[in-house]
């Protein structure tokens, strides 16, 4: 079965890549197609240098037309490169004039293109030739009874056809592949500047999509404070209303109305934490050093504050360097076994271009944190290098533990 598997896939790759597959013939067309906008240059090089003068005016027109050669045939997509003005413009024609792309493009139609539509022409002659000597006998020059010496002739100039024909299918792919290669390289964008783009348009959207999940946070946090914390703060009140006045109820009545009220107490704790989970109204409406000092109140041990960062940053940054503080002091408490915690946020000029927010959480403890053991730090590089920030964590065994992070303003 192994055997006859191999077979029907030797067979297939055989009829796929035979002389009168639909492969030869797309290649075939593909590199004739490079005749015809190789030609004004061919021109411009053999005769006036008017023709010269003429590829260049011509030089958009070209690199249309190439483009389409390359989508109709081949399916492959060349993109334009991106002009901020019109070439109708003089600033257009500046820009053109200036562009190395433009120059790019130039060194494609006046080298690549020539020497495609020669190779062209020269795959055109080798599919000609080997039907031509392939069928030499079909001529009607020499009868088929004739044995003379010439006859041997004939099997030379006949099995040199085959050999054309079986060769022509892999001189078109091989053409086909580096023009492919060349336009790519010249037709297209600059890789290092496409490159560049999509990072820059890939930066653009996610700090959108940051905003927007920053936004759905803040309307969250305002419908659950306006509408279900509203509901249980008059819930709890009336139980403590009915527990005050109604004297004369049963003891297991009396019970129930006081475990329904300590139940609505709690469950407006607990709401009250989910809402500053997702994002502190404290933060939008006084800003980072306010919101930094209600978790610096919160924290079960000692925590010296100090916020100078001038202007304030970006919301999406406020809310980052908020969750980071939050989350660095928890573990603090939870796995440092420290005695005091110092929070200092100041706004810092480096190396990146634009202010960066600085933030630094220092400990006492017993130091060792180690993002591998699970202690709450892979979360805070995650959170920290969604808007593209920093993190630097330096806990030698024995203490101190410091976490530096830095967050780009901007945002």
């Amino acid at each position: 079965m192994a055997f006859r598997g191999a077979l029907r896939r030797t067979y297939t790759w055989i009829a796929a890549h035979a002389p009168w597959s639909a492969w030869a013939w797309r290649n075939t067309a593909f590199a004739v197609a490079a005749i015809p906008p190789a030609l004004p240059a061919a021109l411009g090089f053999a005769s006036k240098p008017v023709w010269l003068l003429l590829v260049l005016v011509l030089g958009p027109l070209l690199s249309s037309l190439q483009r389409s050669r390359f989508w109709s045939l081949l399916g492959l997509d060349v993109p334009e490169i991106p002009r901020e003005h019109s070439w109708s413009s003089l600033r257009g024609l500046t820009e053109r004039v200036r562009s190395e792309a433009t120059w790019r493009q130039y060194c494609y139609h006046f080298l690549v293109s020539p020497l495609a539509g020669v190779a062209g022409a020269l795959l055109v002659l080798t599919w000609a030739g080997g039907a031509a000597a392939a069928t030499v006998y079909g001529w009607g020059v020499m009868p088929l009874d004739a044995r003379t010496p010439g006859w041997a002739d004939y099997d030379v100039i006949t099995a040199s056809g085959v050999l054309l024909l079986l060769a022509a299918p892999w001189l078109a792919a091989l053409l086909t592949r580096l023009d492919a290669i060349a336009a790519a390289a010249l037709l297209g964008p600059n890789r290092a500047q496409e490159l560049e783009r999509r990072v820059e348009d890939l930066a653009e959207s996610r700090a959108g999509v940051l905003d927007a999940a920053d936004l759905e946070r803040r309307r969250i946090e305002r419908d659950l404070h306006d509408g279900a914390q509203q509901r249980l703060v008059a819930l709890a009140m009336n139980l403590g209303i009915a527990r005050a006045t109604l004297k004369d109820l049963p003891p297991e009545a009396k019970a129930v109305i006081d475990e329904a009220h300590r139940e609505a107490k709690e469950a407006i704790e607990e709401l009250s934490n989910l809402v500053r989970g997702l994002h502190p109204a404290v933060l939008e409406d006084r800003g980072l050093d306010a919101a930094l000092s209600g978790i610096a109140a919160r924290a079960p041990l000692p925590v010296e504050l100090s916020v100078d960062i001038g202007a304030r940053p970006g919301p999406t940054v406020e809310a980052v360097a908020y969750f980071v503080v939050s989350e660095a002091l928890a573990n603090v408490a939870k796995h440092a076994r420290a005695r005091h915690c110092s929070v200092r946020v100041s706004r810092v000029s480096g190396r990146r271009p634009g202010d960066r927010l600085r933030v630094t959480v220092t400990d006492d403890g017993a130091g060792g944190a180690d993002p591998v053991r699970g202690t709450g730090l892979v979360g805070l590089r995650k959170r920290v290098g969604s808007v593209d920030g920093t993190i630097m964590i330096n806990s030698p065994l024995g203490g101190p533990t410091v976490i530096t992070v830095e967050l780009p303003c901007g945002l």
